[in-house]
């Protein structure tokens, strides 16, 4: 029994508990868990907000067992930090959905949201109840998605004309590590997407695209492989490091002996009985890679291992092979060489084997680490985005950030609405939503007007980052779009010398921006219909 608690008995014999705290513990209700829910997401928000923009702070988060993240995507951030408090993690859920459904925007979501709570606590003091509050701010996020709508331009998506989509691209890496060679991990981005995309149907399939990486050289050293990248190495060192005009085998039965389906053990109780089992082993070995051989195979793929002796066989039959290949490996293969698996060795014939024309080795530095590269398949829309980088935590990063330049050119290909960035979408929509206000007799005008102070945190925040002035710089920027009606005018984060993030080809997608909006408008709007909070242990004195 802890000190926290002691145990008692009824008149009856019944045993119940005592907590020696109970009259410690709170219950939190009407404005009181309203206020304390908001400094909660605050405190979240303003963690993430210095991670905004081009030139935002990485943050780095120390685990458990001592392995280190250095990043400033949000979501990532969010996902490892220890949050306790409930509407705390309600914000990372809000970061997650965010780059489930989209893959950008993660830090924008949770600053937007975080700035809308602070504003409702201004609302909350001047007396205005919280619901009135949560029906304005869901006016105000439909007036400015709906206002988004009108201010978008069509984008081009052409696979012959990859430039725009690669601006876009930059525009999403521009605030990674990885930025000193942007321009080449936007390419490799939106080539993986083009090979993979399905133009007719706008759609395009993420398991097509494996993303994997060794530690060692420069991130320059990053390549696409338009086939399939294998971490394993021929299952013979013998065997030749590089095959042209391959016919592979893709199997998922292993190079061994069938094994007896009973309950029944075989003794051997002499030297002929064993040299009987060897011989059948052997012919077996022998019947198995004579099947493969004889269907013209020049290479096998085997998802399972197998012994020193098949090994042997293979190696004298000329017949190199793979072993221990994963399932899903072993689906791209057959994906991208049009092959199909064979689950015996019976059913394989030459109609089955896939095709490609190099299947090479490859070996890193000094060390003994080998890949298997194979290329020129008939069907390259399966692809491989090979990272190198210095270290880890690099390489963790870059995928991160190649994922995250991945969704947007996906995204574009859906839907090819775009809005140009730099906070520029954010002050608009507050102009719309503010003007908006003034034509509303009722209470809610003060909500949507504190919505509109709220959408103006991003671009104050992308200033701050920048080592700008943020309220002068947002004050000249508001007055310039209001006076010129042009809703391309953001924050010149990156000092270019001009405001129009057309000129400066800062581009966001229209479905992220509406979403990131959507979004924090809900979860605060659920928040604010909190009034009462009990802890769990009240109420269990017996």
């Amino acid at each position: 029994m802890s000190l926290a608690q002691s145990l008692a008995f009824d008149e009856y014999g019944r045993p119940f508990i005592i907590l020696r705290d109970q009259g410690s513990k709170t219950r939190l209700s009407g404005i009181d868990a309203q206020k304390a829910h908001i400094n909660a997401a605050r405190t979240v928000a303003s963690t993430l907000r210095t991670s905004l923009g081009p030139k935002g702070m990485d943050k780095m988060m120390v685990s458990g067992d001592g392995s280190v993240t250095i990043t400033n995507d949000g979501a990532t951030i969010l996902a490892q930090m220890d949050v306790e408090h409930q509407i705390g993690r309600l914000l990372v859920e809000l970061s997650r959905s965010q780059d489930e459904e989209i893959g950008d925007g993660t830090t924008g979501v949770v600053v937007l949201a975080g700035a809308l709570l602070e504003q409702a606590e201004q609302l909350l003091d001047r007396g205005i109840h919280p619901i009135r509050i949560a029906d304005g701010y869901e006016q105000a996020a439909k007036i400015a998605t709906d206002h988004l709508d009108t201010i978008s331009e069509s984008f081009p998506v052409d696979p012959n004309n990859k430039e725009p989509l690669i601006e876009t691209a930059m525009t999403t890496l521009g605030s990674k590590i990885i930025n000193r060679c942007h321009r080449q991990m936007a390419e490799i981005a939106v080539d993986a997407i083009m090979a993979v995309a399905d133009m007719e149907r706008k759609d395009v399939d993420f398991e097509l695209i494996k993303v994997d990486s060794k530690v060692g050289g420069k991130l320059e050293d990053t390549q696409l492989v338009r086939g399939v990248v294998v971490d394993k190495d021929f299952s013979h060192p013998q065997m030749p490091k590089e095959l042209k005009d391959v016919k592979l085998a893709i199997l998922t039965c292993p190079f061994e002996p069938p094994k007896p389906k009973t309950k029944h053990k075989l003794d051997v109780s002499s030297v002929e009985d064993y040299r009987k089992l060897r011989d059948y082993e052997k012919g077996k070995f022998q019947e198995m890679v004579k099947q493969v051989k004889d269907t013209g195979a020049t290479l096998a793929i085997c998802q399972w291992g197998f012994d020193d002796e098949a090994n042997h066989l293979l190696l004298q039959h000329d017949l190199p092979a793979v072993r221990w290949v994963g399932g899903p490996e072993i689906e791209l293969i057959a994906i991208a060489t049009g092959g199909r698996i064979v689950p015996r060795f019976s059913e394989l014939t030459a109609e089955k084997l896939g095709k490609a024309g190099i299947v090479r080795e490859l070996s890193f530095g000094t060390t003994k680490d080998h890949m298997l590269v194979i290329e020129e398949c008939p069907n390259s829309r399966a692809v491989t985005i090979f990272i190198r980088g210095g270290n880890e935590m690099i390489i963790a990063e870059a995928k991160r950030s190649l994922h995250d330049a991945l969704c947007v050119v996906r995204n574009l290909v859906r839907d090819n609405r775009i809005v140009y960035g730099g906070g520029a979408p954010e002050i608009s929509c507050s102009l719309a939503v503010k003007k908006a206000a003034d034509q509303i007799s009722t209470l809610e005008q003060y909500a949507l007007r504190a919505f509109g102070d709220a959408l103006e945190t991003v671009p104050m925040a992308l200033a701050e980052n920048s080592g700008l002035h943020p309220i002068r710089t947002l004050a000249n920027v508001k007055a310039q779009q209001a006076a010129e009606m042009n809703p391309r005018l953001g924050i010149d984060c990156l000092s270019k010398g001009t405001n129009d993030m057309k000129t400066q080809h800062v581009i966001e997608v229209l479905h992220s921006k509406k979403q990131q909006i959507f979004l924090a408008a809900q979860l605060v709007k659920m928040i604010l219909k909190i009034d009462d909070v009990r802890s769990q242990g009240e109420g269990q004195g017996q």
